[in-house]
């Protein structure tokens, strides 16, 4: 059977990270039903931190913007993990939710999460059209700028 997805993210010249372990007490992923719910995911490239600090003071919109799409990297990466190496099983991209770490003034909160979103209708297309919500936070784990979940149909 053909990879789609696989084609499109060669096509895009797209390479996945490694899924990153748990940094806690939980899992990265949990299937119910049709719908796989990916925990949380920094802007981490195979173990390395990146985009550290606040975006509106320490970064840039265009910074966070990077970091939040590096964290769709790794909710891919999870959740072709969780498809057995198949990204073609995920038939939606339903929700994603994105924490930004921010100054106090700063309110640009859904530009930041954009790097997520526009991420996923690149690799999806129109099934990666998805709900969402981008909110501020005064601290995110390891001084992480962004923090994106998400939620996936399967087919």
């Amino acid at each position: 059977m053909t990879k789609v997805i696989e084609a499109r993210l060669r096509h895009l010249s797209i390479e996945l990270p490694h899924p990153a372990p748990p940094a806690g007490a939980y899992v990265p992923y949990v299937l119910m039903g049709s719908l796989l719910f990916v925990s949380g995911q920094l802007p981490q490239w195979n173990g390395e931190l990146r985009f550290l600090g606040r975006v509106g003071s320490e970064l840039t919109i265009d910074d966070g913007y990077a970091a939040a799409r590096l964290c769709g990297l790794n909710l891919l990466a999870q959740a072709q993990d969780a498809c057995g190496g198949n990204l073609d099983r995920i038939a939606r991209v339903v929700r994603l939710g994105g924490f930004v770490l921010a100054s106090p003034a700063f309110t640009d909160h859904p530009k930041v999460i954009n790097g997520a979103s526009d991420l996923m209708q690149d690799v999806f297309g129109p099934p990666g059209r998805h709900a969402r919500f981008a909110v501020g936070a005064p601290s995110l784990p390891l001084g992480a700028a962004v923090e994106v979940e998400g939620i996936f149909q399967l087919a």
